[in-house]
């Protein structure tokens, strides 16, 4: 049995908020949960309407589908997101160009399953450490990998918020897939860049540490990232098993 809670701002500096959640604790298709963060680009309305449709679509893929296997049912349905963001944009100029991270997760029997595209994140967070599960599809990580700049300039790099792969970018798209064994005590944290922007992962660690239950842990990380400047709109989902207490 899971405990969750999820929720979205749309901070301080932006005028619409372009992030979209779904957490469902219950069965959704063959899966025995799931949950979904998106970030959408594009100008006007396209970017909340991109992650709009990209969950919906998503969802929908996977409550329909008959695939045993969680990351093969995640690839297609991120696929069928992929295609159906594309057409859409297609027939409409004021669409052009609008896409969408992804990270969706679903987990059962001690296991953790994981999509991404784009640089929402997923994080495996207990007492002593924090783990970042995902990796961020973006200029500035692809040179960090490289080794062009340090991971501190990256965190403060212009150009940090140029993504390589999104949903509805490209005719096709590439996920990246994780299977990841989870031990007791572990916490899940899904989230959007408009929190790892504004706090370092030993802040979250330590706000997931300090607070009393699952809802003060999700609301202090929006209150902190809020605090740090809120200059994006901040989702997060968190996931906890009820032993947890």
């Amino acid at each position: 049995m899971l405990k969750t809670f999820s929720m979205t701002d749309i901070g301080r500096k932006r005028k619409a908020n372009q992030d979209y959640v779904y957490s469902s604790e219950q069965q959704v298709g063959r899966l025995p949960n799931l949950f979904v963060v998106a970030d959408g680009m594009g100008g006007h309305n396209a970017g909340d309407y991109a992650s709009r449709v990209a969950v919906e679509t998503i969802v929908e893929r996977i409550a329909d589908s008959t695939e045993q296997d969680p990351l093969r049912v995640f690839d297609m349905a991120i696929q069928a997101a992929n295609a159906r963001i594309r057409k859409l944009a297609e027939g409409s100029p004021e669409l052009e160009g609008m896409g969408t991270t992804v990270v969706a997760a679903s987990c059962g029997e001690g296991c953790l399953f994981v999509a991404n595209v784009g640089d929402s994140r997923l994080y495996v967070v207990n007492r002593s450490r924090i783990r970042q599960i995902t990796r961020d599809h973006s200029w500035v990580e692809e040179m960090v990998r490289r080794g062009g700049i340090g991971r501190e300039e990256a965190r403060n790099h212009p150009d940090k918020n140029i993504i390589t792969r999104a949903v509805g970018a490209e005719d096709t798209v590439k996920a990246d897939f994780y299977t990841v064994r989870l031990e007791q005590g572990d916490r899940i944290l899904m989230c959007t860049d408009g929190l790892t922007n504004m706090l370092e992962d030993e802040e979250i660690r330590m706000i997931l540490d300090g607070a009393r239950d699952i809802v003060e842990k999700a609301e202090a990380l929006v209150r902190t990232a809020n605090e740090n400047g809120g200059k994006d709109n901040i989702s997060v989902i968190l996931i906890e098993s009820l032993e947890e207490g």
